[in-house]
């Protein structure tokens, strides 16, 4: 029976460093840069080994200093990625060849562009564009104060866009219910608009907190 349990206690351990590895390569905790080291995008670092494998892209082996700076910034080869050593604070991957570092900053050496779109349509970027203010009485809110309305209602066809969205006070949206505006008695200040495109950098967030990120964005 205690050989058994033995058992079964090392199958849990491998099936728990198994998710755990799933868990590391599956994560999107690598930020892309451009070959300028501008940030356009993350990727995770399953797809970030694949892409050093073939060349198009190298990774940054960074040595932060005491101050959270960077101490040292390398671009570094695949070939010579693989032979870096693990340091404490590393994530890594268990391969036949030992353990690789799993890279938190990759270079795609041929791309120079710094590509732009909008912010993801949110609750949250309703409210930023509208300057955390109700659409139709122009009164600042908390967050908690306020939420989303349809200025066409959804139960008449009105759609989640940016044209058909804006911050309003609770007790406002409850009031104007299913009724256009007008019909509430109810006046937007503005005509809602999309956002203008942004460079992908500026929004770009640090969700894990990655250390080496904060080098490359401006948050």
């Amino acid at each position: 029976m205690a050989d058994l349990s033995a058992v079964a206690a090392k199958r849990r351990r491998m099936l728990n460093a198994e998710d755990f590895m799933t868990d590391i390569l599956t994560k999107a905790t690598v930020l892309v840069l451009n070959r300028n080291w501008q940030a356009i995008n993350i990727r995770t670092p399953q797809d970030a080994f694949c892409q050093m494998a073939t060349h198009v892209v190298t990774a940054l082996d960074i040595e932060l200093g005491d101050d959270a700076g960077a101490k040292a910034i390398r671009p570094v080869t695949w070939a010579e990625w693989i032979t870096l050593p693990v340091r404490d604070g590393d994530n890594a991957v268990r391969t036949a060849r030992g353990a690789i570092r799993v890279p938190t900053v990759i270079v795609a050496v041929n791309f120079a562009k710094v590509p732009k779109r909008r912010p993801k349509l949110s609750a949250r970027t309703i409210r930023q564009r509208d300057g955390n203010r109700c659409q139709y009485t122009g009164r600042l809110l908390h967050p908690d104060e306020g939420s989303l309305d349809h200025v066409l209602p959804r139960s008449r066809g009105g759609a989640d866009t940016w044209e058909n969205l804006v911050w309003s006070a609770k007790d406002v949206n409850q009031r104007k219910g299913d009724r256009l505006p007008h019909e509430a008695g109810l006046k937007l200040l503005s005509v809602p608009r999309a956002p203008k495109e942004l460079p992908v950098s500026a929004l770009i967030r640090n969700a894990h907190g990655v250390a080496e990120w904060k080098l490359f964005l401006n948050e």
